[in-house]
Order: C-alpha cells, then sequence, then structure tokens
C-alpha cells in the first residue's frame, strides 16, 4: 500500500537526525577524553585513577554507540516512510534511492561519518536491475585506511539488511564485488505514470525556492542581430524555461548595449542627415547602414569624431533633444530585436547599460571608500587574483563594461533579491566573469554560501566549411535571414513529403514553422554547448537520428495512436479512470522506467545547465518507445482492417509518453504539433 504526504513523517525524520548528530557529536567528546587518559596512563600520571576511568569512559562510549545505531535505524525508517510519501508531482528516483541507502549505510556503520552513497543506472541488461547501489567498495577502502580489512561484498550484505521494506523497490540483489542490484517496483512505476495520467506532468517538489536571474540574448542598439546572438537566446530561454517549469522565480533580463560612446557618432550623423529629426521622424528602416554610414565617418573624418565626442557629453548630461534621438535611435531597434523575439517565442524584460549608469557611480564610491582602488596611471583599477586587473575608472573619468558589469551584479543581487545569476555569453568572455565573480566576491557583494553565480559559456556556430558562419560575401549571417530560409526550407521538407496534400493550410503552416524554428533550436542545443557546432540545414531537416524533425514526427505518430483507436479526449480521461498504464512486457517496463527518469534528467541540468541532457533524454523515449510499438500491439485488427481489440494499457502508456515528450519539447522550447 502506497503512503500519502504527512508532515509528521518529515517532523520526525529532522527529530532522529537531530539527535544521531547529538551523539555522534558526543561520541567525539568521549573519544578526546579517552585518548587524552590513554595518553595520561601511558605516561604514569594517571596510575591511581586511570584504569578505573578508563573503564568508565568505554562502558559509556559502548553505550553510546548503541543508542547512535538505533537512532540511525530510526532515520533508516524514517527516511523510507519520507521516500514512500506520494504526491501528484512526478518524483526524482534517484533522490528516493539516495535518502533510502544513505539512512541503510548510515544505520550499518555509524562510525564512519559521510559514508559515500553512490546510486547509478544499470545497464541495458536487466538482471543487473534498474539502479545499482556501488557505496560498498569505496567503504571497504575507508575501514582500509583504519586498519580493518572487511570484504565489499559483506559491507553489501550489512547494508541490505539495514534497507527496510518500502514501496520503490521490488528486490535487491547483490552481485560481484559488493554490488547492490535495485530493482524497481512496477507497482510503485504505474502509480506515478498514472498520476501523469490524471494531473498532468507535473515538476518534482523543490527543497528551496530560488530567485534567478538570467542575463541572455544582449544584442546591440543600432545593430542587427546576427547568427552570434542565437546560441544566447536559444540557450537562455531554454534554461529560463526549464527553471520556471521547476518553480523557481526566474527574472528573464535582456542587458543590451544601448550606452556609451557609439551614441555620439549615431546621433551626430542623425543631426546632420536628417536635421528636422525632432519635428519628423526620419526614415530609419536599415539601422545597420545607418551605423555603418556613422561608423566610417567616425573612422575616416576628425571633425565628426570630435563632434561625436560633444554629443556624448550632451547626452550623458541627458539634454533633451540629445535624450529624444537616443531614444528614437533605442525604439527602432527594440521593435526589429522584438520581430526575432515573436518568431522564436522568447520573452524578456530589458534593462540595459543605460539603466545602471547612476549605479555605476555608487559602486566607484562603494570601492573607494573600501580601498579596494588602485591608480595606475591615471585609471583606476581594482585586482581580483592579482594576474589581470579590472579597469572601474578610464584615464579621462569614463566608465568601462567592468564597471558596468559591477554594478549589475550589486544590483541583481541588493534590489532584485537574486540567489542565483546566470550569465550567457560566448566562451571568450570567461576570463572576463572570471575576473568579475572574484572582484565582486572581494568587494563583499556576494557570499558564495548564499548566492550561485554561473558564466554559460558556449562555442561559436560554423559553417559546414567548419569556418566561422558567414554569408557567400563574407558577412555575418543576420537572425532574420536565417529564420526565413528556416521557413523555406522546412516547408519544402513537408511538401517532398507530400504533407501538402494531407493537411489544410493552417495545419502546414503550423508544421511550417514547428519545423523551421524547432530544428534550429533543438539543433544548438542537442550539441554539448561548451562545443561549436555546425550549422547545416541539410542535418537539421533529417528525419532520421537525434534531430528535431523526428522527434516531432515521432510526437506525432504516437498522438495518432489514440485517434486511430477513436479514442477522443473525454473518452481518454473515463479510461484512465477505470484502467492502468500496462507495464507488463519487458518493452512496456523499459519505456515505463525510461519516463520516469524524466526529473533526475531535469535536476542533473540545474547542476551543469547543459541542454543537451534532455534533447539525449527526449531522443531515448523515442527510441524506448519505437521498440514498444514494434512489440506490442496497441490496436488490433482483422483482415479488413476493422478494429477488434484496443489493448487498453498500452494506449495509456502511449499517452504518458506523448505528455511527457510534449514537456520535454516545451522546456526546449520546440512547439510540436498533433497533425504532420
Amino acid at each position: 500500500m502506497l503512503a500519502y504526504p504527512s508532515k509528521f513523517v518529515n517532523n520526525d525524520l529532522q527529530k532522529y537526525k537531530k539527535k544521531a548528530q547529538e551523539a555522534e557529536l558526543e561520541i567525539k567528546n568521549l573519544k578526546g577524553q579517552l585518548d587524552v587518559l590513554k595518553t595520561s596512563i601511558q605516561k604514569g600520571t594517571a596510575v591511581e585513577t586511570g584504569d578505573e576511568e578508563l573503564t568508565t569512559l568505554i562502558t559509556k562510549n559502548v553505550k553510546l554507540k548503541h543508542r547512535l545505531a538505533i537512532l540511525n535505524r530510526a532515520i533508516a525508517e524514517q527516511s523510507v516512510k519520507a521516500a514512500n510519501t506520494l504526491d501528484n508531482t512526478m518524483t526524482s528516483i534517484y533522490d528516493k534511492l539516495s535518502t533510502i541507502f544513505s539512512a541503510a549505510i548510515s544505520a550499518a556503520f555509524p562510525d564512519i561519518p559521510d559514508a559515500p552513497v553512490v546510486i547509478a543506472l544499470s545497464g541495458n541488461n536487466p538482471k543487473f536491475g534498474d539502479y545499482q547501489c556501488n557505496s560498498a567498495m569505496p567503504i571497504a577502502n575507508l575501514f582500509k585506511q583504519q586498519g580493518k580489512k572487511i570484504p565489499p561484498q559483506e559491507i553489501a550484505k550489512q547494508i541490505v539488511e539495514q534497507v527496510p521494506q518500502t514501496d520503490i523497490i521490488d528486490k535487491l540483489e547483490i552481485a560481484g564485488p559488493g554490488f547492490i542490484n535495485i530493482f524497481l517496483s512496477k507497482s510503485y512505476a504505474s502509480h506515478i505514470l498514472q498520476n501523469v495520467l490524471k494531473y498532468g506532468v507535473l515538476p518534482p517538489l523543490l527543497k528551496k525556492k530560488l530567485r534567478v536571474v538570467v542575463d541572455f540574448s544582449s544584442p546591440n542598439i543600432a545593430k542587427e542581430m546576427h547568427v552570434g546572438h542565437l546560441r544566447s537566446t536559444i540557450i537562455g530561454d531554454a534554461i529560463a524555461r526549464l527553471l520556471e517549469y521547476l518553480g523557481y522565480d526566474v527574472l528573464r533580463i535582456n542587458h543590451i548595449g544601448d550606452w556609451g560612446t557609439q551614441f555620439g557618432m549615431l546621433i551626430a550623423h542623425l543631426k546632420d542627415k536628417y536635421s528636422d529629426y525632432l519635428n519628423r521622424m526620419p526614415p530609419l528602416e536599415n539601422l545597420q547602414n545607418f551605423y555603418k554610414e556613422s561608423k566610417k565617418r567616425f573612422d575616416d573624418d576628425p571633425e565628426f569624431k570630435k563632434r561625436a565626442y560633444e554629443c556624448v557629453v550632451k547626452l550623458q548630461s541627458k539634454e533633451p533633444d540629445y535624450i529624444k534621438a537616443w531614444e528614437m535611435i533605442c525604439d527602432l531597434s527594440r521593435k526589429e530585436f522584438q520581430k526575432i523575439y515573436d518568431r522564436l517565442d522568447i520573452k524578456l524584460t530589458e534593462m540595459g547599460e543605460s539603466f545602471y549608469q547612476t549605479h555605476m557611480e555608487d559602486v566607484v564610491k562603494l570601492l573607494e571608500n573600501k580601498g579596494l582602488l588602485e591608480n595606475d596611471n591615471g585609471r583606476k583599477i581594482m585586482w581580483g587574483d592579482k594576474e589581470i586587473p579590472m579597469t572601474i575608472v578610464k584615464s579621462d573619468g569614463g566608465f568601462t563594461y567592468d564597471t558596468s558589469d559591477m554594478a549589475t551584479i550589486k544590483y541583481r543581487i541588493d534590489e532584485l533579491n537574486g540567489d542565483w545569476l546566470i550569465y550567457l555569453t560566448d566562451a571568450g568572455q570567461a576570463t572576463h566573469f572570471q575576473l568579475l565573480f572574484k572582484c565582486a566576491e572581494n568587494a563583499g557583494f556576494f557570499d558564495k554560501k548564499k548566492v550561485r553565480l554561473d558564466h554559460v559559456t558556449f562555442g561559436v556556430v560554423l559553417g559546414e566549411d567548419r569556418k566561422k558562419f558567414k554569408t557567400r560575401s563574407g558577412d555575418t549571417v543576420k537572425l532574420i535571414d536565417l529564420l526565413d530560409e528556416g521557413l523555406k526550407r522546412a516547408l519544402d521538407k513537408l511538401k517532398e513529403k507530400e504533407r501538402d496534400k494531407v493537411l489544410t493550410p493552417e495545419e502546414l503552416k503550423q508544421a511550417q514553422e514547428a519545423v523551421a524554428y524547432g530544428c534550429i533550436k533543438y539543433a544548438d542545443l542537442s550539441h554539448n554547448r561548451n562545443h561549436e557546432y555546425v550549422f547545416s540545414f541539410d542535418k537539421m531537416l533529417e528525419d532520421k537520428g537525434n534531430t528535431a524533425v523526428y522527434l516531432l514526427y515521432a510526437y506525432t505518430r504516437i498522438r495518432s495512436i489514440a485517434r486511430n483507436a477513436n479514442i477522443d479526449s473525454e473518452k481518454m480521461k473515463e479510461l484512465i479512470e477505470k484502467h492502468n498504464v500496462s507495464l507488463d512486457h519487458e518493452k512496456e517496463w523499459k519505456l515505463g522506467k525510461v519516463l520516469l527518469r524524466f526529473p533526475d534528467v531535469l535536476f542533473k541540468i540545474t547542476e551543469d545547465l547543459c541542454l543537451h541532457h534532455l534533447c539525449e533524454y527526449l531522443y531515448e523515449i523515442s527510441c524506448a518507445f519505437t521498440e514498444f510499438y514494434d512489440s506490442c500491439y496497441c490496436i488490433e485488427k482483422d483482415s479488413s482492417g476493422d478494429i477488434v481489440k484496443v489493448n487498453v494499457g498500452r494506449i495509456l502508456l502511449t499517452e504518458v509518453t506523448a505528455l511527457i515528450m510534449a514537456k520535454c519539447f516545451d522546456i526546449l522550447g520546440v512547439k510540436p504539433v498533433s497533425k504532420m
């Protein structure tokens, strides 16, 4: 019988853990007294009462260890009760097994503090179980260091003896040199998967809810978004989606480049070319060309450069005409950025460099008051690790990106109450962020024990010639052009498959966008972000292997099974109430176990922020489903094609598969369609 949540279980668990910690501390203190007394006896300074006192202390130590063993046993039992409590969420199998075996190991070996708890997935051979506890050998090594020789198999046996009966485990077997094979309970798995059908794919419960600030995309005003912004935008959005799904309070920040000396040249060029800009909106449809024109004048014309710098001063002084020109340029850029974000379904809150101007002044004063700035030929620098300094104030009194980034960290922690800051940029900025985090820590802006900082890096996008991805003319590829090309190629692919003959125009358009944008996102996310990757539409649009097209097709096929069995949404609800997911056949069970791992995959990503784990998991689901579908009939028909039997338990398993795949797609920012 499966248990249900109870606050008393967790309260008792904490109570026993506290008592066990007190007993361990008492034993530690007693050991110190014993050592001192033994030394005194050896030196002859405690001859009269030493033996008697030693006997008393040893007896007390034995009693304490016995008490600790009882407490550890109680912790083990309460941990199992906690692991057995179920709610409507999907639960982490790895966490539950870790809790159970951690308590069992503590109960079996109370003399070893922080004994290693090693839980791992078993291989594909079912005889080795579904998971393994591989703690016996490292524990044997710990005993060996203490001069005790205990075979790993004996250690494994003692661990197994301390594992109470639990709903999650069907049986345990000891194999080889102390491996403990763990076989999951099918009734437990059925309960979890049935809950997915009843309540949806609810996220696992968080131990602690954090506010996370994710800084991604970050294009520059007056410049078009290009392929270089692709990875930051796609990876950042997927990380934000994952953390939002898990229940974190996520702030999606777009730290755009909307301030600095380049605005002086843009405003000076605007005043020269469109002198009536204050009264009539200038035709600046192509801001990229406008930027190139002003940059050329800035580089070639000393007089223009002088006026550009004067414009910067007036802008920083917030003169109304210059502020209006700046806002006009920024607004035009925002509209172009938003076209990209709308097509890729990206949501961001803009907080650009201009936002932090007054905050930078405060940060400089603070660093000066703390004596952290050093004068270096007129500029003010700050050291992080004594190898490379950060320039906080330039020799002309101006601020730098270093100043802005320091102000940004402080603001996000102090004002936005960020518990976890994530920055997404290319790997080329790794040194800068290492130095930034170190300087911010030295300045006391954050405590590493309380705030987590991550710089999420990624490699560059390469063309099929394995060189930096550029157009034939050598220009950087515009992101809007890339999306347009994706739409064209996706439509060609769908027509090649003659999908235009079976889909309505609206369904075809949805399929086209799902394939185009899905394949661009998935091709990026399916690669380890730390590596470069080759951008190839031909490979992206392949319908075999770990590609978006293959997985989207697989999803639509799975969704069609219930339709082919004439089961609509209302009928599905009825079946869910009356029937259970089928897990009897070995291929059903294999698929079911893959689906159960969904929370563990997500938690793994929160550690290294690499989305390719989720892509690999999606592909694994699809492969396991194919094996199941090839071996297990969901719908049986006679020779005339009429349905003679619907295997409801298997239909429900296909429904769970579709629901979990859909949630994976949603986290990745890929939109599946029910027909393709």
